[in-house]
């Protein structure tokens, strides 16, 4: 069963927007330092992407078998589970908060006379939505990333998946994509997905990387700073050597071929900038390809408060915060990926660590010994978390894999002949123009699926996520925001939207 209450709905001290790692870390030490914390996940049960659960009605007897460092989560989920009990922290699971919005002024007699933010979600799902609202002093955004898809010829073939969308399936609903599968695309996910496929009874013919892992050999301090790392590799690598599974790197899939279903693809050598090597494709039959590039911050609500951004090494916008997981905006915090892809180890001591800093901004608690143990852990595994970003990042040949024919929007079905056609002949520099003159970017994804490559083929660097909403919004609700008066926390009245 999902973890909810339903406690009193006044202004929280903390609004925490995501249950992955960083998201739970942070609601936990908080509530342990005695704030006052509203958690809210669009997901039904917490964990996030990583500690993605089986569906309760598949009754599953081992679900840790599916994850590693699952006593780190079965601690944050006792800890959840006692400060819910205690009325510290309030869950709210299935929401998405589509917004964050400031109060012009401070109301009467709140601590302080701090002003509070409004965060809008929409609660539910299938047409049952319904509005909420939850005021905070403080807000920590924790939204977690989504997978970076860079096209080919084939992409959009039955049995064509993202690699964290393959192990996502084995791990809610304990499926595989099919029998014969394909790993391929860029990025340390890669040799986990493929390892859980093969572990769980896939033929996994190979793993197809298309950067070197001899690059991780030119960043030998960050290597050496972070041993478990290198282990952990090793595992990854120790799995799929046992299973049979070859590992090629510089190598990519350049097609997918097939009619009703993926059927095989075709793998080629890349030199060092990403662009095929003549004479090198072969084929490998396959049922079923999972394919990713990495993953790319989901920044929607942070950007949408005026969040300041850096580029990281892999060239994607990610969150610029500071020694204590601030970000630009007073009173907002991050934690987790949203400041950079760097997996669970990392969100957790960033979630942790925002957590003190949010305590001591509001009640002026010293700083504690632990804050500097984390910093320490934070800097180690950011510094590893830089080095996979360069090593993994796209190289600009990747492009030469499409052929004008090769649909890159897919919500639109616009293909890469079209954008070349807008930024080559009709002037346009940059994605916006190419989105306007294609209309790229303009289907039910707003650009979440495309958006890198629509912005790579016209010549720039993906500009992060600007957007009011970011999710679907049913027009009542919009209607009827709640007003200074309204009370938190609690469904907009239909008859108010309606009125509206």
């Amino acid at each position: 069963m999902p973890l909810e209450s339903s406690g009193p709905a006044g202004p929280c001290e903390l609004a925490v927007v995501g249950a992955g790692p960083a998201g739970l870390a942070a609601a936990v030490t908080a509530a342990a330092l005695g704030l006052r914390v509203t958690l809210l996940d669009a997901g039904e049960r917490p964990g996030g992407q990583f500690y993605r659960h089986p569906a309760p009605g598949l009754r599953a007897a081992r679900p840790e078998a599916l994850h590693h460092q699952w006593q780190a989560f079965a601690r944050l989920e006792r800890g959840l589970r006692a400060h819910m009990a205690s009325g510290r922290i309030r869950q709210l699971p299935a929401h998405h908060v589509w917004t964050v919005l400031p109060e012009e002024a401070p109301q009467t007699g709140e601590p302080g006379g701090t002003p509070c933010r409004r965060l809008h979600a929409v609660a539910g799902h299938g047409g049952d939505e319904s509005a909420v609202t939850v005021r905070a002093r403080t807000v920590l955004i924790a939204t977690g990333a989504y997978e970076r898809q860079l096209p080919f010829p084939g992409w959009t073939l039955p049995g064509v998946v993202g690699a964290g969308g393959a192990q996502a399936m084995l791990k809610s609903g304990l499926v595989l994509p099919g029998k014969r599968i394909v790993v391929a695309g860029s990025g340390p996910l890669l040799l986990a997905v493929a390892g859980s496929l093969a572990a769980a009874g896939a033929a996994v013919p190979a793993v197809v990387e298309a950067a070197a892992y001899p690059a991780y050999a030119r960043h030998l301090p960050a290597l050496v700073r972070n041993p478990a790392k290198l282990a952990e590799g090793a595992v990854h690598g120790g799995v799929l050597f046992r299973h049979g599974v070859r590992l090629l790197t510089r190598h990519a899939v350049t097609e997918a071929h097939g009619s009703d279903r993926v059927e095989a693809v075709t793998v080629t050598r890349l030199d060092r900038d990403w662009l095929p090597v003549s004479g090198s494709a072969r084929r490998i039959p396959c049922d079923a390809l999972a394919v990713g590039h990495g993953l790319v911050p989901q920044l929607e609500l942070a950007t949408g408060l005026g969040c300041a951004t850096r580029r990281s090494a892999d060239g994607t916008a990610v969150l610029d915060l500071d020694d204590e997981q601030r970000t630009s905006v007073p009173g907002v915090w991050s934690a987790g990926e949203t400041g950079g892809i760097g997996g669970a180890e990392l969100a957790l001591a960033e979630g942790e660590l925002a957590a003190l800093s949010v305590a001591r901004a509001l009640h002026g608690t010293p700083r504690p010994r632990r804050a500097a143990v984390l910093r320490a852990r934070r800097d180690r595994l950011r510094a590893f978390a830089e080095v996979m970003a360069a090593v993994h990042r796209p190289g600009p040949g990747w492009t030469a894999w499409l052929d004008d024919t090769t649909q890159v929007c897919r919500c639109e079905e616009v293909p890469a002949g079209l954008i070349r056609e807008a930024a080559g002949q009709l002037g346009a520099h940059d994605a916006r123009t190419v989105k306007l003159l294609t209309r790229a970017g303009m289907g039910w994804c707003q650009g979440r699926m495309c958006g890198p490559a629509v912005a790579c083929l016209a010549g720039e660097e993906p500009a992060p996520d600007r957007r009011p909403l970011s999710c679907p919004v049913p027009l009542n609700q919009l209607a009827g925001l709640p007003g200074p008066d309204a009370h938190p926390g609690e469904p907009v009245p239909p008859n108010e939207a309606d009125r509206a």
